[in-house]
């Protein structure tokens, strides 16, 4: 690019920042003019409700205020943080107002367009002098090549040329690079990106969103998406965008209280979680399939899934395995369908309600309203129509008891403070319309308790209800003593509140079919990251618990850690066989952005199905392997390298197959290295080197990984080949193996050519 071009865009870079730093201004002073009207507002708050309550129209007037305060207090608030976020968004845009720019003709006027995070209007809101990136017509930018192009409006599509691209690197307000490209983001862009050390928080993408990526964001046309990508190539940065390009197509309909993700864990949470801010959206709810069940299980322990691997790495036999893979299967899930539409009344597991030790509603009660209900009524409408019916009794005992003399009593004697806890808001024609409201809550809050049992269904054991499932559903692959043996244990562990994992999602499903609660409807996109981790059971109830739903699932085979030594069938078929109902659509990323060439070829290696894999050709060093004959030698071998990795990078991962080795490796290191041991609790990625099982490390990426003990010993099963894949495929710049005795079959079949081997000095010739 010529000197005299890049004057002139520097000088309209200098330009737009400054017509932003004047609406900076303007914005602080809104910012500060708002802060003193709450600060006004609250010290008025206390003057303004403080009337006399002992009166009746006293008492209106001074719920009346109290509104009206609140309602003061709640708008003040709520444009203090419109004008922080806005705020916010124009200093991101002061240091880098936006990243391309498009040249088109349309109807045949020429217009040129100019792309960043965020919109940005001049004064007169006549001029875009920023489009946000996710305007239908940056659209251009992403998918098109010089030419003829189109892009979508409300009103449908529209045709264009794309006359010019060019790609900006601004930090600071200066522009770094510039150059004109006929593809999506130029090789030089990614270059630098991909290059620098990673960070706590993953960076948002949208100045590289390449166009399989793009079509991923954009897709609104799908109930079902399902992105197979394999690792690096920037799936979940994509979701991401994606987040945040629904929230801006469908603002007015959309808000992030309506999406939910599901993430690996409570790292990958944190890691992810300044993508939506940086673009000037809320996060969405985030949540573990651990919290997700822990939820539901009220004084339970629901095994995890990363206990449950910790303990297959023990022990896992082949009956167990049999049982789980059916449990697990949507088989499971569609013979519960089958129970409940064949289960007669006497089969209910119904248990009376309790009051202060006595039977406030029998069994023989409940059971008698559930078989008066029509045959043919769904199990769910009946056991509703049955609950409704005991509300309905409850209430009129409420009624009753609250002519007692005791309740009198007890109203004579309220409190000022006990009376505005019960009256709250509430408006009265007469003293005897207040008496009988008053009487009547204070004989609903001490009868609480049976109300709440009635509401959260606590007057049906849904724990016996599925072992009752399970006696009628077992399958023919399964020995029978074998599969009494396994309900037995089902029985014994709830004993001890613990509910294996295998079984949460079908009991849930159970649970919700038969009582007809437990679904969110108010949700309208569920995101799921690490798809090949759940269980198509897990799915089928996610997708019952969010019916209206649009679900974008991501993930990589090659990654399955926990199912692959015992899951039979492909995931991905699986996935369309019981969503095949939903319109699908399904995106393959095999090009991988993550690592430096030589370690996606190492990792591409390992697989069966590496071919597929197309490595960015970004340089780099070749993966070392170091293979030493001891567990101690093997020590000060890691010590040495954490001391010389630590030189160029700041953050050195040491991933281990397992928590136990993790801990071990730990105890032994910190003598010499500063190390951090994180866990399944962690919520933050600090810098220097870090220690931690594999399986945490799923979704977030480190300047440099060293594989703890790659030796054949430690590296023999038929999953440890994804294992081995999803550390190697952790590391973005330099990667090292090491082995106590014979590395692995999986990597001694690697060409010799993809790999350094270092020879490991004795322990007394170490640096």
């Amino acid at each position: 690019m010529d000197e005299k071009t890049k004057q002139q865009e520097q000088a309209r870079v200098t330009a737009v920042i400054g017509k932003i730093q004047h609406r900076l201004t303007v914005k602080d002073a809104q910012l500060e003019q708002a802060q003193h009207e709450t600060t006004s507002i609250e010290q008025n708050y206390g003057d303004n409700t403080r009337v006399n309550i002992t009166e009746v129209d006293d008492r209106i007037e001074t719920n009346a205020a109290v509104q009206q305060q609140k309602q003061l207090v709640a708008r003040t608030v709520e444009n203090e943080a419109i004008l922080k976020q806005q705020i916010e968004q124009l200093k991101d845009l002061q240091q880098s107002p936006y990243f391309g720019r498009i040249d088109i003709a349309e109807d045949g006027e020429h217009e040129t367009l100019y792309i960043g995070t965020a919109s940005f209007i001049d004064d007169q809101q006549q001029d875009f002098l920023i489009y946000d990136w996710r305007a239908p017509i940056s659209g251009i930018y992403y998918n098109g090549t010089l030419g003829n192009v189109s892009y979508e409006t409300p009103n449908g599509p529209v045709q264009a040329e794309l006359l010019k691209k060019r790609q900006f690197l601004i930090e600071h307000g200066h522009i770094e690079n510039l150059f004109d490209t006929n593809e999506t983001v130029g090789d030089s862009m990614l270059q630098h990106v991909l290059g620098a050390d990673s960070d706590e928080y993953m960076r948002n993408i949208v100045a590289t969103i390449q166009q399989e990526q793009n079509d991923i964001i954009r897709d609104t046309k799908h109930d079902i998406l399902i992105v197979q990508g394999v690792a690096g190539s920037g799936k979940t940065s994509a979701i991401l965008q994606r987040i945040a390009f629904l929230l801006y197509h469908s603002r007015e309909s959309l808000n992030s209280e309506q999406m939910i993700l599901f993430s690996p864990n409570r790292l990958f949470s944190h890691y992810i979680s300044e993508v939506l801010p940086s673009l000037g959206e809320k996060n969405m709810r985030q949540v573990t399939l651990a919290e997700f069940l822990g939820q539901r299980f009220a004084g339970l322990q629901v095994e995890t899934l990363f206990q449950r691997y910790e303990q297959d790495q023990a022990s896992f036999p082949v009956p167990a395995q049999k049982i789980r893979r059916y449990k697990e299967s949507h088989q499971y899930i569609q013979a519960i369908e089958r129970y409940l539409k064949q289960t007669q009344p006497q089969q209910l597991a119904f248990t009376a309600v309790y009051f202060e030790g006595r039977a406030f509603f029998t069994k023989a009660e409940i059971a008698a309203i559930y078989a008066q209900q029509p045959v043919k009524m769904l199990a769910a409408d009946k056991f509703l129509a049955t609950k409704n019916t005991l509300i309905k009794r409850l209430k009129h005992r409420i009624r009753k008891e609250a002519k007692a003399d005791w309740v009198a009593t007890e109203v004579d004697m309220l409190s000022e403070d006990r009376y505005r806890s019960i009256v709250g808001t509430h408006r009265f024609t007469s003293g005897d319309d207040e008496f009988r409201y008053i009487a009547e809550k204070i004989v609903r809050e001490r009868l609480t308790i049976v109300y709440d049992a009635l509401y959260n269904d606590y007057f049906i054991d849904l724990y016996e209800q599925y072992a009752d499932f399970m006696s009628q559903a077992a399958p023919p692959e399964v020995a029978p003593a074998v599969w009494q043996t396994m309900i037995a244990s089902f029985r014994e562990q709830l004993e001890r509140h613990y509910l294996r994992l295998e079984d949460a999602a079908p009991l849930l499903y159970l649970r919700d079919r038969l009582t007809g609660s437990g679904q969110n409807h108010a949700m309208q996109h569920l995101f799921i990251d690490e798809m090949q981790d759940y269980t198509m059971a897990q799915l089928a109830y996610i997708k019952h618990a969010f019916p209206n739903a649009k679900l974008t699932l991501l993930g990589d085979r090659a990654q399955d850690l926990f199912t692959a030594h015992y899951r039979q069938r492909d995931f991905i078929d699986e996935l369309t066989t019981i969503f095949h109902t939903h319109s699908i659509n399904l995106i393959t990323l095999n090009k991988s952005y993550r690592s430096t060439y030589p370690i996606t070829a190492f990792a591409a290696a390992l697989l069966p199905t590496g071919n597929d894999i197309q490595p960015f050709t970004r340089d780099g060093r070749k993966p070392v392997l170091i293979t030493t004959d001891s567990a101690t030698a093997s020590l000060q071998q890691i010590t040495r390298q954490c001391r010389q990795l630590l030189l160029r990078h700041e953050t050195v991962a040491i991933l281990t197959k397992d928590r136990a080795t993790s801990a071990q490796l730990f105890t032994r290191l910190k003598l010499d290295v500063t190390t951090t041991l994180l866990s399944d609790a962690d919520r933050a990625l600090p810098k220097g080197v870090l220690i931690l099982p594999i399986y945490l490390a799923k979704g977030l990426e480190f300047d440099a990984v060293i594989a703890y003990d790659v030796a054949a010993t430690n590296f023999n099963a038929t999953g440890d080949r994804d294992i081995l894949y999803t550390i190697a495929s952790r590391a973005m710049h330099e990667l090292v193996l090491v082995s106590t005795g014979m590395p692995c079959t999986f990597i001694k079949q690697i060409p010799t050519a993809m790999l350094e081997t270092a020879t490991a000095l004795p322990i007394n010739e170490l640096p």
